[in-house]
């Protein structure tokens, strides 16, 4: 993640998961979310807004740059058409085809709040939605459940990723 000076200053991400339960009358229905993240942009804890991993300001140090601040004050984006993150959100609730397309969206929300930037003109990023459940809920319901996991998700993906082939990574 985090490649705006490229990938000497970027840094490692992985595979993150997160599950969340719906509340009250509808306790027993879950929203999941899985992602492998390989990101153009930074990411950010949604909870605090601060950034968690991304580009660097020096191919040896640690402090990080905020890729959407220097991309507002002019840096270029190098077209690398490497990164992408995907995700897939799951519930045991009933739903139809149209019903999981629409969750897709709404989980998405989870990308922005993770991703600094998402969906640059430089990533492929994509959310799939799946239903292995019988329980009603409603949708809304679903995908504010559904994005939370999600960009939950994608910071535990950077905080569990080793360093690895000179890319550092944030698990100790």
């Amino acid at each position: 993640v985090g490649k705006l000076f490229g990938i000497a200053r970027a840094m490692k991400s992985g595979i993150g998961s997160a599950a969340l339960g719906l509340e009250g009358r509808l306790a027993s229905v879950r929203g999941a979310a899985l992602a492998a993240v390989n990101a153009f942009g930074d990411v950010r804890d949604p909870e605090n807004g601060k950034l968690v991993a991304g580009a660097r300001t020096a191919p040896d140090g640690i402090e990080l740059a905020d890729t959407a601040q220097r991309m507002r004050a002019g840096e270029g984006v190098r077209a690398f058409g490497r990164n992408t993150t995907l995700a897939v959100v799951a519930t045991n609730a009933r739903l139809t085809k149209p019903q999981a397309t629409q969750l897709a969206r709404l989980a998405c929300a989870g990308l922005a709040r993770a991703l600094s930037p998402a969906w640059t003109t430089v990533d492929g990023d994509i959310v799939i939605a799946l239903s292995c459940g019988a329980l009603e809920s409603p949708l809304d319901a679903l995908g504010v459940a559904a994005a939370e996991a999600l960009a939950l998700a994608i910071v535990r993906a950077v905080r569990h990723a080793p360093t690895l082939g000179g890319l550092p990574g944030l698990a100790r």
